[in-house]
């Protein structure tokens, strides 16, 4: 995409988003007559439009949380205040358009009245009265919303300057992608305890303590929390629930396309710019040129990146037939697709599906039954919470509800039973000694209450008291230093020129051309990196968990720049660094714009608004 092209969709994206801002339809209208909760220069801050954007950040921070926050949650974060830099931001920007004498036609605002679907009527064309009832019902007049439209262009034609002006820096591309695709040819082989003749002579106790010693938090217990909880999740109980079978029928017809499905694919799709390239890659993969993954890594994507899932005949559309009469590993292509022109790799068959209600019965009855004990164990929650209120221990809540008691010796390494979810080791992980047990939700719908009876701090434990344990320790360590002393060995022969891999009988790969974007398995993490830390002939010794690593690197390739992947690649990182300067200019614009325009808020008008959400 050239940068004309990216910067002026980048532009019509904000145009986008602004006029579909200033609508909010959808969302409630502002109670009472408060028409403004302050002014921004010589603009009026509306409170209609601080109610909309308030209503949104708070359906963000909903979304955030996984549900539904409250207005005093919402106060806590902040959120009013994010809303009323968000809308002041935006009335500056009116202000400095209108200083600077930034308009548009009246054509451009009749367009995107008519375009818009919801003042459309019954024959699917503007119509007026649907305009003004629409606009009535959000809170607004047709004045006021073709004023907001306007200055929304306005603004809009502002934040488009500054985005439009400034170039794609195009050398910091070529640098990065020079960087990126820059490859090493290396040689390398694990070494392990197996493969070195090793014999340990019994550890003395001098020996064990001062591995002991010198390794004390292998040998220091965790804090360890002794507590006593009561639990109920729906597994307990709904093997007692009944359930009704014309319900499950119900379930099965609505859930039909689940258990019948016609014969499916598991593809990947790479998509190309046009049908000469995707052809031309196709033709390089069946000489045998390339590969598919390889494909996919030259552009800078992983498989998952481009990973189709599973899709039946008709889903794939052109590339149905192909794709359906392919080998698997096949790649056919090129098929048109909604982002342009793509190889398709077919990677599993999956046959068709027909599972009857009879065969589906067991599952839809677990599903309705756990439904059904969930409801139950809801139905306890304000039962539960007072007889805690009321002071019920946990024996107490044993005796009076269907909830069971437990106990438990916790650490932070303990995940069985009930200690398996978060929301318990949260709980167990923070709560002190004597405070009051409170009742908690699991994930899966089941409730617990937890009380601390003691809380042990980590302590080092005596050397007699684990005496196996530390003599393994000790084992572990002198067979890894004698691993790395053989491989520091084989180094120096290496080094010398004078011995090869092969001739120390170590089962050396050769990896050729490799980026720093490549995965050798079997490698430590920071493989790669110590490898093009590297200079040509150099060989290291690189510790693992299992022993160590001989690498010696045999040549650097620099990126090919006449290679189209390199080319688009600059393209890319230019493209993406620009916008990310435009947009730090803008923002430091926005802010000088904010900081010059005199702000005058009405707490007493924004409190007004705020009532509407309590």
């Amino acid at each position: 995409m050239t940068k004309g092209k990216t910067k002026n969709f980048f532009v019509w994206i904000i145009l986008g988003l602004l006029f579909v801002g200033l609508m909010g339809f959808g969302a409630s209208g502002l109670s009472g007559n408060l028409q403004s909760i302050g002014a921004v220069g010589d603009k009026t801050l509306s409170a209609q439009r601080y109610y909309q954007e308030l209503q949104t950040q708070i359906r963000l921070r909903s979304a955030q949380e996984g549900r539904t926050i409250s207005f005093p949650e919402a106060q806590d974060a902040q959120v009013p205040s994010r809303a009323l830099q968000i809308v002041v931001a935006e009335r500056s920007l009116d202000n400095e358009a209108a200083i600077l004498g930034l308009s548009v036609g009246d054509r451009v605002i009749s367009e995107q009245v008519l375009a818009d679907p919801n003042f459309r009527g019954f024959e699917g064309t503007f119509d007026r009265t649907t305009y003004r009832e629409t606009l009535s019902r959000s809170g607004m007049n047709v004045r006021e919303y073709e004023t907001d439209l306007r200055e929304g262009a306005a603004r809009a034609l502002l934040q488009g300057a500054v985005f439009t002006g400034v170039p794609d820096p195009s050398v910091f591309g070529e640098v990065v992608a020079q960087f990126i695709r820059e490859g090493r040819t290396f040689t390398w082989a694990a070494l392990n305890a197996a493969d070195v003749d090793i014999t340990l002579p019994e550890p003395s106790e001098d020996d064990l303590q001062a591995h002991y010693d010198a390794n004390p938090n292998l040998y220091t217990s965790l804090e360890t929390r002794e507590l006593r909880f009561a639990w109920i999740v729906p597994s307990m109980i709904q093997d007692d629930m009944p359930v009704d079978e014309e319900e499950l029928r119900l379930e099965y017809d609505e859930r039909i396309d689940e258990f019948v499905q016609a014969e499916r694919r598991l593809i990947e799709r790479l998509v190309f710019a046009n049908d000469e390239a995707a052809q031309t890659a196709l033709d390089a993969i069946n000489a045998g040129d390339t590969t598919f993954p390889q494909l996919v890594a030259d552009r800078g994507l992983s498989l998952d990146d481009v990973d189709g899932g599973d899709v039946s005949l008709a889903q794939l559309g052109a590339a149905g037939e192909a794709v359906f009469a392919s080998e698997t590993g096949g790649v056919s292509g090129p098929f048109p697709t909604d982002l342009g022109p793509a190889l398709f790799r077919m990677n599993a068959v999956l046959a068709a599906q027909n599972t009857t209600f009879e065969q589906a019965l067991p599952a839809l009855r677990e599903t309705q039954s756990a439904a059904r004990a969930q409801r139950l164990i809801e139905d306890q929650i304000d039962p539960i919470t007072n007889l805690l209120a009321g002071g019920a221990s946990l024996d107490n809540l044993v005796a009076q509800t269907d909830m069971v008691l437990g106990e438990l010796d916790f650490t932070s390494l303990t995940t069985d039973d009930i200690a398996a979810y978060a929301a318990f080791r949260d709980v167990a992980a923070t709560q002190d000694v004597g405070d009051f047990p409170e009742l908690a939700e699991l994930d899966d719908g089941g409730l617990f209450a937890v009380d601390v009876i003691d809380v042990r701090p980590p302590a080092l434990i005596p050397l007699d008291d684990i005496r196996d344990q530390v003599v393994a320790g000790w084992e572990a360590q002198e067979t890894a230093a004698a691993v790395i002393a053989a491989a520091e060995a084989k180094q120096a022969q290496l080094m010398s020129a004078v011995q090869d891999f092969a001739f120390l009988d170590l089962n050396a790969i050769q990896e050729n051309n490799i980026t720093r974007r490549g995965f050798i398995n079997g490698t430590p993490p920071t493989f790669l990196r110590d490898v093009f830390e590297m200079e040509i002939g150099n060989v290291r010794v690189l510790p693992t968990e299992n022993g160590a690593i001989i690498v010696r690197l045999d040549a650097i390739t620099a990126a090919d720049s006449s290679d189209e992947a390199y080319t688009a690649e600059v393209a890319s990182v230019a493209e993406s660094a620009g916008e990310g300067i435009a947009q730090d200019i803008y923002e430091l614009y926005s802010r000088t714009v904010q900081l010059r325009t005199d702000v005058q808020v009405n707490e007493q008008a924004r409190n007004a608004v705020h009532t509407n959400f309590r």
